[in-house]
This record gives structure tokens, C-alpha cells and sequence, in this order.
């Protein structure tokens, strides 16, 4: 497996993602891709302080608070102003095939704040995302999923994705990381679905991004531990589905 080094930095995400499956990008090429300033990123970060805890973990575990939203991109809107709709909260659901561990129940989450979907920053994020994205695979509408996380270290082990490695059952994801405080570990493993090759990395800036053709490749990030206390890994996990939203 391929460790990260500068030159793993993606200078053409959609080139990337059509041919490896996934793109690896530096803070200021997230920024420059949803074409908005590191301030307007870096606005929505303190609302990672108010995640409520996932009472869904099957692995007994309290390490792991989020919020969840879910929204439908129109691609062909005239008006990028409003190619962006939110839908009625709804619960998030995947089959067993893709989430072994929690799957094929509906997990109701509390909702994202309406001070940060309606953000600049946030809506310029998942739309210019979902416009690279349909570079990629051609799409006339993105029914699109939003998760805020975090995972602490307050008992010792968090566990970024405790269903291990793993594909969501969508099109195209994003994993951002938000901020990471007094933690090690937390290792983002990348492989091809069908092959031996993968590569590994640490996220450690905000605003570094990974983006993934979910079909093409599995993903995993290893468990963080403690440096100190009060440590903690955010993240804002987008998906992107054509045809609907993953539903029983």
C-alpha cells in the first residue's frame, strides 16, 4: 500500500476520480473547487461543538456525536441559487451489504442547524462538489446526504468507522476533515474495490479532503487515541446518489 507524500495531493480531482477512483486535496484546493475563502469554511467549524451523542453505535460505545441533513441538487436549475433544496428531515438507512454493523435500520439523528445549512460556505461546498462530481458521472439531480461527526476520545478509543472498511451504497463521497485536537492515530486507508492497491494518509489540516468514487473503492479510518485530554476528530461526511435516497 502506497504511503502519502506532497506529490499524493490531487491537482486534477476529476481526472483523478475517473481514473484511481478517488482524489486527495490540500485545504486550499477544497477551497478554490467550492470557490469560496478559508473564512467561510472555517465559520461553520464551532458548530461541531454542539453534536449530539449517536445513540445508534451497536458496538457499545459513546465516542461517536453527529447531526445529519439530507438535500436534492437539481443540476440543470438555471439558477445556481437554488439548485440546492433541502429536503423534510428523514432518517438515514443502508442495507447489511453496506454497513454490516449498522445497517438495515433507520437511524434518526437531530437535524443540522439551520445557522449552518444555510451558511455560505456550506451550500458552496456541496453544490461545487456535486458539480465535480457529475463531471465525473453525468447526472441530471444528487440526492445528497450530510453528516457532521465527532469522535472523541473522552473513554480512551474512538472509532471513526466501526463497521470497518467499507463502501456507502452512493455514487461519490466526501470526508473533510473539520479540525483534529490532541489525538493520534486516525489513518484514512483508501483501496481499490477489485485490486490490491490502496494508499494510506493522515488527515491533520483542516479542510483536507478526500473525494471517492464509492464504486470503485473501499474505505476505512483507523481508530484515534488520546494525546491529551479533551481530544476529538471532526468530520463532515457528504454523499452523493443518483436515482434517490437509500431507503428499506
Amino acid at each position: 500500500m502506497q504511503t502519502f507524500s506532497d506529490s499524493s495531493f490531487t491537482a486534477d480531482p476529476v481526472q483523478a476520480l475517473r481514473q484511481r477512483g478517488f482524489a486527495l486535496l490540500a485545504p486550499a484546493a477544497l477551497a478554490t473547487v467550492a470557490d469560496v475563502s478559508r473564512s467561510d469554511l472555517d465559520v461553520l467549524r464551532p458548530s461541531w461543538n454542539d453534536l449530539p451523542p449517536d445513540s445508534h453505535l451497536r458496538d457499545g460505545g459513546a465516542y461517536r456525536f453527529r447531526r445529519h441533513a439530507c438535500f436534492i441538487q437539481d443540476l440543470d436549475a438555471r439558477d445556481p441559487a437554488v439548485s440546492l433544496q433541502p429536503v423534510p428531515h428523514r432518517a438515514h438507512w443502508q442495507p447489511t451489504s453496506y454497513n454490516a454493523l449498522h445497517g438495515g435500520i433507520k437511524r434518526w439523528f437531530e437535524p443540522v442547524m439551520p445557522t449552518v445549512t444555510a451558511a455560505a460556505g456550506w451550500q458552496a461546498l456541496i453544490v461545487r462538489l456535486g458539480e465535480l462530481f457529475a463531471q465525473v458521472s453525468s447526472q441530471p439531480r444528487w440526492f445528497i446526504e450530510a453528516h457532521q461527526f465527532r469522535i472523541d476520545t473522552a473513554s480512551g478509543v474512538g472509532r471513526p468507522t466501526p463497521e470497518g472498511a467499507h463502501r456507502d451504497g452512493v455514487d461519490f463521497v466526501a470526508v473533510i476533515l473539520v479540525d483534529r485536537h490532541a489525538v493520534r492515530g486516525g489513518e484514512t486507508r483508501v483501496f481499490d474495490a477489485d485490486g490490491p492497491h490502496g494508499i494510506r494518509f493522515v488527515m491533520e489540516q483542516p479542510w483536507t479532503a478526500v473525494l471517492l468514487a464509492d464504486a470503485r473503492v473501499i474505505h476505512e479510518t483507523t481508530p484515534i487515541q488520546p494525546d491529551a485530554p479533551g481530544g476529538y476528530r471532526d468530520t463532515l461526511v457528504l454523499t452523493y446518489r443518483a436515482g434517490g435516497f437509500q431507503a428499506p
